[in-house]
Order: structure tokens, then sequence, then C-alpha cells
């Protein structure tokens, strides 16, 4: 059975069709210096940003993604590698990325179409990493956007992942969990992230514990003896007033007592009224059950006195916008010293040939305007500055990744940036997004007599 850390970056956790075009390349004497980007086509109709999110996972599997000679022999035994020449598993058993990375900074708020990563390297190598970088960028930009989202809602009030156990597998409640700190919460209840990633854990007892007891009152009574400094107690499971009033006789030590169900709003202003009469005013209460950043805004809109969301399936799942259009598709290739572009011109799924960079427009307060997708050698004026920074250079790592609570902080800084409009709950006009000129030439030269579609160079992300 594989560990936490193997699951993390197998390189068998990938789609076969992968591992056959690689052997393709690898016999067909293809494989040239590729350039693939990763983006999301658009934004999903309940956003008007995403923060990109991921990016340490993607670069630890990047630089140890080794095939081991029993997953070798494996691969030997499928039929589809039944009449492969050797030559592509001595590849497999060498394999050491030798390329290039460049990518957004995690935290960084980004935008329909924007190249979110950038890899460059023999083709070969550049198409085996598809899978896994699609998978960990993928789930930990959509948390992290929707935990954004949840933290802005609560104005202040702190939010707390309570996601695990509704995440879809163990692996993706820890990145979850990883996620929705860079978002803006607090902490997590995932032990496992509290301990890989420095996460505050946070947490409280389940209705279990109140039920295994003769008595609510003797429920609370046993915690607080071994928990005195940190008890928070879940009062209801079986009358949410009466479980305060119990929560009252632990004294002034009771940090917190929490609500799970219920008329949220009505029940935080009763049990807040019973705190304070029993004078326990600096005791916190905590809401939880099926919160969403929709539910919290109204709670705080109707004056409910909680001081602390734990959100769960909402965020974990991002419920409302459960997916994001992301890709990886091949964008330039260089072969026998030649460099050609490469562009899809599907119907609603056009690429963008080459490589880019995005340059980022801001005012004199540092409030962003508009971004411009862009060449990498042509900066479009003073005021624009690129957002995608080096992360790996000839296989090697020269990007120093910052502190999980530095990107936090710098996630919450960059998304005050933001105009006010796109932080709104409700969707509303989008982010400025264009091509440049000079990438606009390129689509309609490589598409021949057809030009590049008109709505492109004004349109704002939706």
């Amino acid at each position: 059975m594989y560990s936490g850390e193997e699951l993390l970056r197998p390189a068998l956790m990938t789609d076969l069709y992968q591992l056959t075009m690689a052997a393709g390349y690898c016999l067909s004497g293809g494989n040239g210096e590729a350039v693939f980007e990763l983006s999301v086509r658009s934004l999903p109709e309940y956003r008007s940003y995403l923060v990109a999110a991921g990016l340490e996972q993607a670069v630890e599997y990047i630089l140890h993604l080794r095939f081991a000679p029993e997953e070798i022999e494996w691969l030997r035994s499928l039929p589809a590698f039944r009449d492969t020449p050797e030559v592509f598993f001595r590849f497999l058993a060498d394999f050491r990325f030798g390329g290039d990375v460049w990518a957004v900074p995690e935290g960084t708020p980004v935008f329909g179409g924007e190249p979110i990563a950038e890899v460059r390297a023999p083709l070969a190598q550049a198409q085996i990493l598809e899978t896994f970088l699609l998978s960990v960028m993928h789930v930990q930009t959509l948390v992290a956007s929707k935990a954004s989202r949840v933290v802005d809602a609560a104005r202040g009030r702190g939010v707390v992942d309570f996601g695990s156990r509704r995440a879809h597998g163990p692996e993706a409640g820890i990145l979850a969990a990883r996620a929705a700190f860079i978002g803006g919460c607090a902490g997590t209840s995932n032990l496992w992230a509290s301990r890989a990633f420095g996460i505050p854990a946070v947490g409280t007892a389940a209705h279990s514990w109140t039920l295994a007891f003769p008595s609510e009152a003797e429920a609370f009574a046993r915690y607080h003896a071994l928990f005195p400094d940190s008890t928070v107690v879940l009062i209801d499971t079986y009358d949410t007033l009466q479980g305060a009033r119990n929560a009252l006789r632990l004294g002034a030590g009771l940090r917190g007592v929490r609500i799970d169900s219920g008329d949220l709003r009505t029940r935080s202003r009763e049990v807040r009224k019973i705190l304070d009469d029993g004078g326990l005013e600096r005791t916190q209460i905590v809401a939880s059950g099926d919160l969403n950043e929709y539910r919290i805004a109204e709670l705080l809109r109707e004056g409910a006195p909680i001081d602390l969301f734990g959100v769960g399936t909402e965020m974990v799942t991002s419920r409302d916008s459960p997916s994001l259009g992301m890709v990886y598709k091949l964008v330039e290739l260089e072969e026998n010293g030649r460099t050609s572009f490469r562009a899809k011109f599907s119907e609603g799924k056009e690429t963008c040939p080459g490589r880019k960079q995005i340059w980022r427009f801001r005012d004199e307060h540092g409030c962003c305007l508009q971004d411009e997708i862009g060449t990498p050698e042509d900066c479009p004026s003073a005021g624009a500055a690129p957002v995608l920074v080096p992360i790996i250079e000839r296989g090697s790592l020269t990007y120093r990744f910052p502190r999980l609570t530095e990107v936090r902080e710098y996630a919450r800084a960059e998304r005050d940036c933001l105009p006010a409009r796109l932080r709104l709950l409700e969707a509303g006009p989008g982010y400025p997004v264009r091509w440049s000129a000079k990438l606009e030439d390129r689509f309609g030269q490589l598409r021949g007599s057809c030009p590049a579609p008109q709505p492109r160079q004004e349109r704002e992300t939706d």
C-alpha cells in the first residue's frame, strides 16, 4: 500500500496515452524541444477570478519523477507496449526532467485564457507531465478560489476548513486543506495537512462524544477536563439552548460553543444572550453545517453574532463550480533548430500559439487595471509587470518557494488589489484580458485566411 508521500509523486499516476505518445515520440524521432501551456479556458459562471495554487506539489513531482524497475516491467506487460522497442523502456529508466518551467506564483489572481504554467522540454518529457500537473493544480486552484470567496464573505471573521470527510478522497482532502489556507482560511481539521504544511490544526468534538455519556452536562465536563485551554463544545445534539446552559457550567475557561444545525441566525442570537448573561462574553460562537459564501454573507447581513465559521463540503468540492476547464496544450515546437508555432482552431477551444507572458497593468496605488497576454520578449509599456516567473531551469530548481503563511498573505494582498466588482458574490463586469497585437497576428497567420476571433481583442473575462 502506498504511503501518503508516495501517492503525491508516483510515476504511474498518469493516463495510458501519455506514455503511448511518449513512446511514439521516442521511436519516431519527433522529440524536439516543445512548449506546453497550462491554462483555464474561461472562468466558470460563478467566478470573477481564480487563485492559482498547486505549483509546489507540481514542481516536486517534476523534479522527483522516476520510473522504478518494477513499474517499467509492469508497463512491458501491457498489451499497448507488447511490441514496443527497448529504447522506450531505457528512456523511462533514465528519465530525468531536464527542461524549464515558468509559472504564476501561488496565490496570484488569474483569469480565463491566461497561461498559469509553461513547460519547455523535450517533447516526450513534457508530454508525460500533463495528467499529474492538471490534476494537482486543478484541485488546488479550484479550492483556493472558492475559499477566497468564502473568506471575503466572512468579513474578517475566521473561517476554518472542515472538509476532509467530504473531499473526493483522502489525498484530495489534504490538498484542499492546503489550498483553502492559501485562499485565506485560518486553519484545518486535517492533521496530515497541518503537520505537512504548518497549517494550524482546529477541531471540536462530534455529536458522538455527547451521545457516549449519560448526560450532555457530563460529556461537556469530561471534555473540558481533558482540554481545559481549548474546549469548544457542540451544543445542538439535543436542544441548542439547553446545551448552551449546560456549557455555562464550564465557566470562564470555555473557549467556544459550536452550532451545527437549525436556524443559525436565531439560535446564535439566543445562545449569545445566554452566554453573555452568564458572564461568558468572551466565549466564541462557531457555526458549521453546509455553509458557503452566500449563506455566510446572509447570516452576517442579518446580524448573527457568529465569530468563526467551519466550512466543509461546499468549499472542498467547490459545489457551485466543481470543475475548471483547465488544459495543457502544445503551443510551440523546435526541431532541427527551427521553431514552429502550434495552435488549435476547434470552435470554442482555440489556443494561441507560442510562448507567452502575462503583462499586468496597475495604477499608482498598485491596483490591477487589466492584463495583456503577449510574448515574453515584448513588454507592452511602462506600468506593466510580468506575472510568470522562472521556476525550473535546465532541470534544476531556481525558485525559492515561500512558506505557506507567506503565500497566504501574498494571496490576500493580491486579492485586495483586484477591482472591487470582482470580489462581489454576484458576477458582474469582468476583468479586461486581451491578446497583444503580435499574438493576434501570429494566430491569424497560422490559421491562414481565417481571421482571429474578433471579440477576443477587447473581451472581458466572464
